[in-house]
């Protein structure tokens, strides 16, 4: 298992599908995971300390999990099968849940929780970027910063629908 930093959420042109964007901590590489706009805005809002007036979904999971006694220790993307990533929320050192990774990268941001990825996993999904790429990345990160979490929010768009290219890896 590798750990990895979430970079951020953006919206994939022309698609305009939002992906995370996660980098190998002590490595090279990233691994884009389609994700729904939903999620888009939950991770956005976790990394930029938003705090809305009512707890989202991801914020009462956090508040039931601590409130109970217990803490979510790791985070880890186990598996890409048909195209679909797959995670584990590790609950106190012991105890796994399965997880859509988009939900468990969320809760991970809340709960100051390392994420971990699958060696097999970046071996397949991950991307290795060249110099001229990386500075894609950084142009990226800019972009996060001038972002809010409102910008993954599109009315028009219905979160069951995949309007993608059914080629990427993603979530379901």
């Amino acid at each position: 298992m590798k750990p990895v930093d979430v970079l951020g959420v953006r919206v994939e042109m022309p698609t305009n599908q939002p992906i995370v964007l996660l980098r190998e901590r002590n490595g090279e590489r990233y691994l884009p995971i389609w994700i729904g706009a939903a999620e888009a805005t939950a991770i956005a809002y976790a990394q930029q300390g938003v705090e809305p007036p009512r707890p989202l979904t991801h914020d009462l999971l956090k508040e039931v999990i601590q409130t109970t006694g217990h803490r979510v220790t790791q985070v880890r993307i186990v598996e890409l099968r048909d195209k679909v990533f797959y995670a584990i929320l590790v609950i106190d050192g012991t105890t796994e849940i399965s997880a859509r990774p988009s939900d468990a990268i969320a809760l991970a941001l809340r709960t100051d929780t390392e994420i971990v990825v699958a060696e097999a996993v970046l071996d397949e999904a991950g991307v290795a970027l060249t110099p001229e790429e990386d500075d894609e990345v950084e142009k990226f990160r800019e972009f996060l910063d001038q972002v809010s979490a409102e910008d993954f929010e599109n009315p028009n768009v219905d979160p069951q629908v995949d309007p993608g290219d059914d080629s990427a890896p993603r979530e379901t």
